[in-house]
């Protein structure tokens, strides 16, 4: 159970802190932090909760990269099913607080006409700068597949795990970086589904490419990782 709640509240606090900052903070009149303060957001949300209960759980805040670590064989199936009950539970427990928090403001409410509405993700019309269904699956899948390769090998017995924190933090920024215009950027289908929940509409109807892609990436990144990068020796399989 510490490993469930682990991945709850590290899960809450990347939705609260990356979702929150972009609906609070990204377009605050002249002292906005824009597209860059919102990915420092996210990467910040992973790299402080890796440090405070990656040691608990592992650090995963993501089913896409539970997926990822079983198909590396890092991760054991049967704790597939627990772990992203707690991670949607702890995603859509944030969302719910930033909708409250929203709510208290004079004139609040959700646009599900609008792309990006409630911090959401999407394609087409709901793409922040208009990039289609494949552009999006294959953004998504890409961006994922390094992601896991990234966690695998700062995470890898081999390397300086001292510091594998940090290189996923940077890693999830990055990923924001380079997508935030595609797709309001996911690589996480438990943040896609807790926002998408509270907007309804044709983003709740796309979500189902904010799972398909993540997982599907990060399932080959784990598999390129076992199979291609990581030594024989180190192989563990669950």
């Amino acid at each position: 159970m510490k490993k469930l709640f682990a991945e709850f509240f590290g899960t809450y606090w990347l939705v609260f802190g990356g979702c929150g900052s972009a609906l609070f903070a990204a377009g605050y009149p002249e002292l906005g932090i824009g597209f860059a303060g919102v990915a420092l957001a996210f990467g910040l949300t992973v790299l402080t909760m890796a440090y405070a209960v990656g040691h608990i759980s592992g650090g995963h805040f993501n089913p896409a990269v539970s997926f990822g670590l079983w198909a590396g064989g890092r991760f054991p199936a049967k704790d597939l099913i627990p772990y992203i009950i707690a991670q949607c539970i702890g995603a859509i427990a944030a969302a719910g607080t930033l909708y409250t928090i929203a709510s208290g403001k004079a004139g609040f409410v959700i646009d599900a006409t609008k792309a990006g509405a409630f911090a959401s993700n999407g394609f087409g019309a709901f793409s922040p700068d208009g990039y289609s269904l494949t552009a999006a699956f294959i953004a998504e899948f890409v961006l994922t597949l390094f992601f896991l390769l990234i966690i695998l090998g700062s995470t890898d017995k081999c390397a300086n795990t001292n510091f594998c924190g940090i290189a996923i933090g940077l890693a999830l920024t990055l990923i924001h970086l380079i997508s935030i215009p595609i797709t309001n950027t996911s690589v996480n289908p438990a943040r896609s589904l807790s926002q998408a929940i509270f907007v309804g509409g044709e983003p709740l109807s796309q979500v189902w490419l904010f799972w398909a892609a993540p997982i599907l990436g990060a399932v080959v990144g784990g598999l390129l990782y076992k199979t291609l990068l990581q030594k024989d020796s180190e192989t563990e399989n669950n």
